[in-house]
């Protein structure tokens, strides 16, 4: 993963997605305008940010602070069609533009400095082309490498050759892209892309993952392509000849998604993965039509799709810019479409998964819980997130959906097979008869191997943890074989062994094994929160494994095991 970072010329549109929305649906993008996904914003235009929007606020908070706030929804297809005309602007100037994402493109900057007189006069070219065809406000940035180009682009920089580490050593570590690695970097204190950069490249891969390496890669201003990309043979790109011209935008992206699948299943039977796709077209009247596409990732099938989709709408819908400045539409419709792989990936060590293809069940639980939390709020999609604790319900915190995963104490739960430990005041005495699932090993007190550790949630239970956290625990009641109730002392002494249990009103099962007590002594220094209590582990003759705990004389189920 070693290269030379091709001098690159990067064109990026501020705030396309709300520019986007005027050009499309008539939104005037001079007033306070923020475009949400997710119950998010993802962009919002100059007016919002001066009231106090910020990229990442839920919508509430958004319009809290900005009242007269005008929300538009995120539309990937609607950015793609309305960024056509300013890269058919930029293709009057230039050859070879790749679109990053709608709102940004990209070109080697090599030639256009050649002809245009320099790197500097080549920038001012492109921006005054968009300016005068499109009316769009555009920045230029030039730098070694795609990711350093778009960090010059939004300073409206030229960084010198060779000059891009010292570029993108002062910049902070939320440049890369990637809000959780970014906060983790924060807390371990590599607050600059220099500070990480610093960092070797083999602690980072095997602290952070491959990610982290392709980010510490980007820190070093190093090429974010692998070696591995290369030009594919001509016999990957997939091509599809209609009797019937296609003039009609969803006629066309019928027949392009079907194409795309081609190439998709084409290209994993060589192990291989899209990067960069080139979109060809061939008109009735022989009028030829190229773009390229370029993503950061793997194109999958879907992906692939949209991108085509995107592109074949941008052309045939003849999408009306800014100044209106519309693209020539085709003459005639379209009698051939050409999907070429212009960059690929090895895909080694990847394969499908069971049900599709790798990360595809994960998007689409994705796309699907973010969907719920625009329609029922944020609350309405939780997750859940392990930590430290006493209790299995004290263990878990439940997180809306998109929220920082943090959890609520500080600590890890109990690994499988690890004993439950304890010490001083949690000190108590075990006990197991019977057999069963639930029945526990070890002790709630002391310390594994006479050691002198204390572990920082002592009287932790010892495995197996519980499928089932109740949210409320439901009374009970435990008694004996000769009908009496069971009764656990302050000395935690059992007063019978326990031999049936009756939840709520229902009736009384047989239990066939058991195990405790394990007690639990919290806040005793503080007698308005203090709370004391033991726990059992019991199975019943039903199969039912649960979780008891008793407390000021009575039981209650706090857990199920399955």
């Amino acid at each position: 993963m070693t290269g030379t970072p091709v001098r690159t010329l990067l064109l990026w549109c501020p705030d396309w997605s709300v520019i986007a929305a005027e050009i499309v649906d008539g939104v005037p993008a001079t007033g306070p305008v923020a475009v949400l996904h997710a119950n998010r914003v993802v962009a919002c235009s100059e007016q919002a940010r001066a009231e106090g929007v910020r990229r990442g606020l839920r919508r509430r908070e958004a319009q809290g602070r900005c009242p007269q706030l005008t929300v538009v929804d995120h539309d990937p297809g609607r950015d793609a069609r309305a960024f056509e005309p300013v890269v058919a602007a930029v293709e009057e100037v230039v050859a070879g533009v790749e679109v990053v994402r709608p709102g940004a493109c990209a070109v080697a900057a090599r030639g256009p400095s050649r002809y245009l007189g320099g790197e500097e006069a080549a920038a001012e070219r492109i921006i005054e082309q968009v300016a005068q065809a499109c009316a769009v406000e555009s920045q230029v940035g030039i730098a070694d490498g795609v990711f350093a180009a778009g960090l010059a682009a939004r300073a409206g920089r030229v960084v010198p050759p060779g000059g891009t580490p010292e570029f993108l050593a002062e910049l902070p570590v939320e440049a890369l892209g990637r809000p959780a690695l970014a906060d983790l970097l924060r807390r371990l204190g590599v607050r600059t892309l220099g500070d990480f950069a610093a960092l070797p490249g083999g602690d980072v891969l095997a602290r952070f993952g491959l990610d982290g390496a392709l980010a510490h890669r980007l820190a070093a201003g190093r090429d974010d392509r692998p070696l591995a990309v290369r030009q594919p043979p001509v016999d990957l790109a997939v091509t599809a000849d209609h009797d019937e011209p296609l003039d009609r935008v969803d006629a066309a992206a019928f027949a392009a998604r079907a194409l795309a699948e081609r190439l998709h299943d084409r290209l994993a039977g060589y192990g291989l993965a899209c990067t960069r796709l080139g979109i060809e077209a061939v008109t009735a009247h022989g009028q030829e039509l190229h773009r390229v596409w370029r993503h950061d990732g793997l194109l999958t099938a879907a992906a692939i799709a949209d991108r085509v989709r995107w592109q074949l709408d941008g052309w045939l819908s003849g999408s009306t810019g800014r100044a209106g400045a519309r693209p020539a539409r085709p003459t005639a419709g379209i009698v051939r479409l050409r999907l070429v792989p212009d960059g690929v990936l090895a895909r080694s060590g990847l394969q499908p998964g069971l049900w599709g293809e790798t990360g595809e069940e994960r998007e689409r639980a994705h796309r699907a819980l973010s969907r719920v939390q625009g329609i029922l709020g944020p609350e309405a999609v939780v997750t859940a997130v392990l930590g430290g604790g006493r209790s299995p319900a004290d263990q878990t915190h439940l997180v809306p959906w998109g929220d920082e995963r943090l959890p609520a104490r500080p600590g890890p739960p109990p690994l499988p097979g690890e004993p439950a430990l304890g010490a001083d005041r949690v000190a108590g005495a075990g006990r197991a008869t019977g057999a069963g699932r639930a029945a526990g090993a070890g002790r709630a007190g002391g310390t594994a191997g006479g050691g002198s550790a204390v572990p920082p949630w002592p009287g932790r239970l010892p495995p197996p943890a519980p499928a089932v956290v109740l949210p409320t625990p439901l009374t009970a009641t435990v008694h004996d074989a000769a009908g009496e109730p069971v009764v656990v002392s302050a000395r935690l002494t059992v007063s019978a062994a326990p031999a049936r249990l009756a939840v709520g009103t229902a009736r009384p099962v047989e239990i066939v094994g058991w195990a405790g007590p394990w007690p639990v002594d919290e806040r005793w220094w503080a007698p308005a929160e203090a709370r004391r209590r033991a726990r059992f582990q019991v199975c019943l003759a039903d199969g039912a494994a649960l979780l008891l705990a008793v407390e000021a004389g009575q039981w209650l189920v706090e857990a199920i095991y399955d």
